[in-house]
């Protein structure tokens, strides 16, 4: 699944659509009942068995931080859950360089880890992962409408959430984004909660920044 892009700016997201794709449904229930097959990546392998040894050595409650940037995120989401071990996910070695300048102190319960998470998240489902929580802050929102399949939801990838399991919570400035992973949730037989918010403690640079802005703040959220 493509990622998000370093370009990003904090205009508003502008699209052609302006509703929940009309296609969201077909094309979630094609992906609840194919699997994904692609091959795992050595990279992402090698990547992956290096967490995985350090998950069992914490034997904490997991958190999965994807898409998590220069990992500022996933530095607070372990300072707000010491008792958790968080693991932030990030294809992008440009931006995980940058997070010693985006943490205020070191922490021994988390983890930055360069991979994909095309084969990330579906070989911590086939080793048995189950979060307590995963996050999903401000993917790429692929506007346009032919870009559905890139989104989380629309990707061949949603299923691998829905095994992850936990808590889920994804973040946008985008509404559409938010609602329509409201609906591919409940698609698949989960419920979800959607709404606007104020970020009294912004979890990412991305997230300061949009609310610096004046943009509105949308997440959904998923009991497990």
């Amino acid at each position: 699944m493509k990622k998000t892009s370093d370009g990003r700016q904090s205009r508003r997201i502008e699209s052609s659509q302006t509703a929940i794709h009309e296609r969201l449904e077909e094309v979630v229930r094609k992906h609840l009942h194919h699997p994904f097959l692609k091959p795992y990546a050595k990279h992402n392998q090698q990547a992956f068995d290096e967490a995985n040894t350090w998950l069992q050595q914490q034997r904490s409650p997991l958190i999965i931080d994807s898409f998590c940037g220069v990992g500022e995120s996933t530095w607070r989401l372990a300072e707000r859950y010491p008792d958790c071990a968080v693991i932030g996910i990030d294809k992008s070695a440009a931006r995980l360089d940058k997070h010693n300048s985006h943490c205020q102190h070191a922490r021994d319960n988390y983890l930055l880890v360069r991979a994909d998470v095309d084969d990330f998240w579906r070989l911590a489902c086939e080793a048995g992962w189950q979060a307590d929580a995963h996050y999903l802050l401000y993917p790429n929102p692929w506007p346009k409408p032919g870009q559905l399949s890139y989104r989380v939801h629309g990707s061949p990838l949603f299923p691998s959430v829905l095994t992850l399991g936990g808590q889920i919570e994804l973040r946008s400035n985008w509404p559409v984004y938010v609602q329509e992973f409201a609906h591919a949730l409940k698609i698949a037989g989960r419920t979800a909660e959607l709404g606007t918010f104020v970020a009294e403690h912004p979890l990412t640079p991305f997230e300061r920044k949009y609310q610096l802005a004046g943009q509105t703040l949308w997440r959904c959220t998923s009991a497990n």
